[in-house]
């Protein structure tokens, strides 16, 4: 299958998750958790605490696909405090997997007055 990460949205999970959940244990976090839907067209990024594991779950047509990537050394960079998913941009979820820290940028500033 090509995947074409253009037509989906994604969601990250902060603070710590336990990823010997499989697919099933983590659809009912996307679900009951983060108060989202698990069989939209969006991928649903975890991580576990020591920040080495990352798991993706998405719908794929007919069934749930579950992607895992393992560091072997250093760190995602990752967010602790929102308690809700929070929604990234595609070039997010990349620099992500090449471990720079968006989370720390400037943010956007927007000004209605001088």
């Amino acid at each position: 299958m090509i995947f074409d990460y253009s037509d989906y949205r994604y969601f990250i999970r902060p603070g710590k998750t336990d990823l010997r959940k499989g697919v099933n244990g983590l659809s009912l976090q996307i679900q009951n958790v983060m108060r989202n839907d698990p069989f939209s067209k969006s991928l649903f990024l975890f991580c576990n605490g020591q920040r080495k594991l990352m798991k993706i779950v998405y719908w794929d047509r007919n069934g749930f696909c579950l992607w895992q990537k393992r560091l072997e050394k250093n760190k995602f960079p990752w967010p602790e405090t929102e308690e809700e998913a929070r929604e990234i941009r595609l070039e997010e979820l990349k620099m992500l997997l090449d471990g720079i820290d968006f989370f720390k940028a400037h943010k956007e500033l927007q000004y209605s007055r001088v």
